[in-house]
Parts: structure tokens; C-alpha cells; sequence
């Protein structure tokens, strides 16, 4: 197989360390899951059912107070015993910024945080534990749409050329552009427009989205931001 890809990366002119770059690329997936109102059992069903080894918590607080056993410390000695590592990562990939630079008119920027520093190397992490694990990135909303994990992480991912599924909790595994097609037929950005490409269309959708589901900042915040100013 090596060798086969060395001939082929002599004869385009490729670099073999790109090709083999793109094989792994290929090769990996990454899972998303949101634990929602699941018990725990229900949730370690539907990992277990689609393989994971690994969770990777976004949550910017890895608490849950209605359901307790989603709490870090908690769900990270749960999963331990069934033999699922567990790593937070909220720091560098939640969806609720600390710095006030990552919001636009009180609600948490996507765009912006998806450029960060820090977001990048949660990504990485992310990434290179994909190499070693079956990842199943996790935070608390049912529905993908309806969280960063989709429209922040995962949409990042897959601009980098990552394979991206999300496990629903009917124990459905859908890909990625499933769900970009319904985030497209949702905020109006379906079918071809004259003066937008799709990519365009797809980040307006995007854009929409986030505006509606991403974090907002209390009233009290806003008021207190004006005043300073």
C-alpha cells in the first residue's frame, strides 16, 4: 500500500507526508452526542451502540443540576468503570465565552470564537485523539441545531475535512450534511439564489442560527457593559 501510494504521489508530483495526511483525514470520524434528559444508562447505550472510547465534554460548565450524573466529576468515574475515557475541553470549545471580545450585541459569536487561538488548539486535541479513539464529542442539547457542538465544532471540523456524525437519542447516527441540509431548509437558505453562492448561503444559515441558539448575556451584563462604556 505504501508503495502504491509513493507511485502515485511521484507521478502527481504530491508530497508523500500530504497523502498520507489525507488518508488519516479520510479515515477518521468524529461522533457528537447531547446527553439531554438521558439517564445515564441510556446514555452509555447509545455509546456503547455506536462504539465510542472516548468523550470529549464542550460544556463551558460540565454541570447539570437537574441531572446530577452528568456532572464532571460524576460522569468522568461513570464512564472510567465502563472503560470510556473521558476529557473536558469546554476551556478551549464551549459555547460560553469568558471574554466579552466573543459576543455581538450580547449573544456569543461563533465566527469570532472559531478564530481564536485557543479554540484551535481544542480542535487539535480533538483531532489527534480521533487517531486513538472513537470520539464522541458531548454537550447537553438534544438536538444539534440547537447547539455549539454542531454549529461551532463540528462545522469547524468539517471545513478541516473531518467526517462528522451525530448520535440522536433515538440511537439514529446522522452525518453531518444531514443536518446541514436541515439547517438550510430551516433559516430559508435551500435552492439556488442569484446573488449568493452556497457557501454563502450556508454561513447566512449558519449565521441565523447561532444568532437564535447560541448563549446570550443577561440584561443586568449589558446594562453594566453600557454603563463602563
Amino acid at each position: 500500500m505504501c508503495e502504491r501510494l509513493a507511485r502515485i504521489c511521484a507521478f502527481f508530483g504530491v508530497p508523500m507526508e500530504r497523502a498520507q495526511e489525507a488518508q488519516m483525514t479520510h479515515r477518521r470520524e468524529i461522533l457528537t452526542i447531547g446527553h439531554s434528559t438521558l439517564s445515564y444508562e441510556q446514555f452509555l447505550h447509545l455509546l456503547r451502540r455506536a462504539g465510542v472510547t472516548a468523550v470529549a465534554d464542550v460544556r463551558s460548565a460540565p454541570y447539570s443540576r437537574h441531572f446530577p450524573h452528568f456532572n464532571r466529576d460524576a460522569l468522568r468515574e461513570e464512564l472510567r468503570q465502563d472503560n470510556i475515557d473521558y476529557r473536558f475541553v469546554g476551556e478551549k470549545l464551549g459555547g460560553r465565552p469568558a471574554d466579552k471580545t466573543f459576543f455581538c450585541e450580547g449573544v456569543a459569536d461563533y465566527e469570532r470564537m472559531a478564530m481564536a487561538p485557543a479554540f484551535e488548539q481544542g480542535l487539535e486535541l480533538v483531532i489527534e485523539g480521533a487517531k486513538k479513539h472513537r470520539i464522541a464529542i458531548m454537550c447537553s442539547e438534544h438536538d444539534p441545531l440547537d447547539c455549539h457542538r454542531c454549529l461551532l465544532v463540528s462545522r469547524a471540523l468539517a471545513e478541516r475535512g473531518i467526517l462528522t456524525k451525530h448520535i440522536l437519542s433515538n440511537g439514529s447516527i446522522v452525518g453531518h450534511s444531514e443536518i446541514v441540509e436541515r439547517l438550510l431548509r430551516l433559516e430559508g437558505q435551500l435552492g439556488d439564489d442569484l446573488f449568493l453562492s452556497q457557501d454563502e448561503r450556508l454561513a447566512a444559515a449558519y449565521r441565523k442560527r447561532a444568532r437564535k441558539v447560541a448563549y446570550a448575556e443577561r440584561s443586568s451584563d449589558l446594562a453594566d457593559r453600557v454603563a463602563a462604556e
